[in-house]
């Protein structure tokens, strides 16, 4: 049943270019969110807050614990989905994080590490295991960082979500993949998909929502697009179109 939690909510997908100013970073992504409204998921781009800055990583591990206090604050009435580099044990993993109400409710590695980019050079894999859907304020949420996009096991484990966010850092030579991968993961799961990538020149700036009926708004010149959140559109398709989505 939708409840007036879930009835409320925007889905806010942005695009905006990272720096290698960490702090002006920060700012421009919380500037972002202060103007989107109350009850909104926001996804951003894949390490929006430093890129792949590996040349700096002593100082890249040290900003998070910063940028995770800082969007705690920001997360109050609203559910915020990024990704950034961090170390545990010892070991750097990209850690996709959602937010909510001044916690960190949600979090785990990237498991599916882009080699092209060497990423399996500077970073250890996150485990499938963790892969999952998690409920956060009425809504079921999942989330593919980036590569993860390509693997069908993880399209599975996605089944059942009503939200898919996708932050992202996706190269520009594989664009169309890009845009026909997160409009088939909305249709196959009849679920809202909120694609986030940089607008850095080597990436796609493909940021876009996708409706459970396939529909893809991508944000153009807008940093923010904002899409209203209707379950009972989730509902419909999955009547309509019954596939076996629970």
């Amino acid at each position: 049943m939708m409840t007036s939690k879930t009835k409320e909510y925007t889905l806010c997908s942005l695009l905006f270019e990272t720096t290698s100013n960490y702090d002006e970073n920060l700012q421009t992504l919380l500037t972002l969110i202060e103007q989107t409204k109350k009850k909104s998921v926001v996804v951003a781009p894949e390490v929006c807050l430093t890129s792949y800055d590996y040349e700096r990583m002593d100082e890249m591990l040290a900003f998070a614990p910063k940028a995770t206090e800082a969007l705690k604050k920001a997360s109050y009435n609203k559910i915020i989905v990024l990704t950034m580099l961090e170390e545990k044990d010892g070991k750097v993993y990209n850690f996709a994080k959602v937010f909510h109400n001044g916690e960190v409710v949600f979090q785990r590695a990237k498991a599916k590490l882009f080699k092209f980019g060497d990423e399996d050079k500077y970073m250890q894999a996150g485990s499938e295991e963790d892969f999952k859907i998690v409920s956060v304020d009425g809504i079921k949420l999942a989330v593919f960082v980036c590569f993860e996009l390509r693997f069908k096991e993880l399209w599975q484990k996605s089944e059942g979500a009503d939200v898919i966010a996708v932050p992202s850092w996706w190269g520009e030579l594989r664009t169309q993949h890009f845009k026909i991968l997160t409009q088939a993961l909305a249709l196959m799961n009849q679920c809202y998909v909120v694609a986030s990538d940089s607008a850095n020149k080597e990436c796609t700036a493909m940021s876009g929502i996708i409706t459970p009926q396939g529909m893809a708004s991508r944000n153009g010149n807008k940093p923010c697009l904002e899409i209203k959140y209707d379950k009972k559109e989730i509902t419909l398709m999955r009547r309509y179109m019954d596939v076996g989505i629970q």
